[in-house]
């Protein structure tokens, strides 16, 4: 299922692409940040992932090949739609991710931890997040 759009959408695009960030090269500042959550977490997967107008670009990943989806299918374009961390203990039993392709077929996505990445201005330009091809839970100690 689409993510609707933030309230805000053409700001943030338009503050998302005033960082000149997209489709820029690896940069082990990032890299770094995905390699440890995805340590600190036990998850094969971290990303940090931005929200563009139709596709989810990954800045940095750990644990994953592709380096963007398209929008429809990312979990992320929901997580920004709020402040907190968006918890999916098994895409499976989501509504919102059950018939996902990312959930469906490889990389068999079923649980999934985001937390928005926000800009100075206060948009969301996406998030730094954890997957994982098994359901789990995060507890207040995560």
């Amino acid at each position: 299922m689409r993510a609707r759009l933030p309230e805000n959408e053409a700001e943030r695009i338009r503050s998302l692409r005033r960082c000149s960030i997209l489709d820029t090269e690896p940069e082990e500042r990032f890299d770094r940040y995905t390699r440890i959550a995805a340590g600190l977490f036990n998850v094969p997967i971290a990303l940090v992932s931005l929200i563009d107008t139709e596709r989810q670009w990954f800045k940095s990943r750990h644990g994953l090949e592709a380096t963007e989806t398209h929008r429809d299918m990312a979990f992320c374009a929901h997580a920004i739609l709020g402040d907190d961390v968006l918890h999916v203990p098994d895409a499976l039993q989501d509504a919102r991710f059950a018939d996902n392709p990312l959930v469906t077929r490889d990389p068999r996505i079923r649980f999934y931890a985001g937390i928005p990445l926000t800009l100075a201005d206060g948009s969301r330009a996406g998030t730094l997040c954890l997957l994982d091809h098994r359901p789990r839970c995060l507890d207040e100690s995560d």
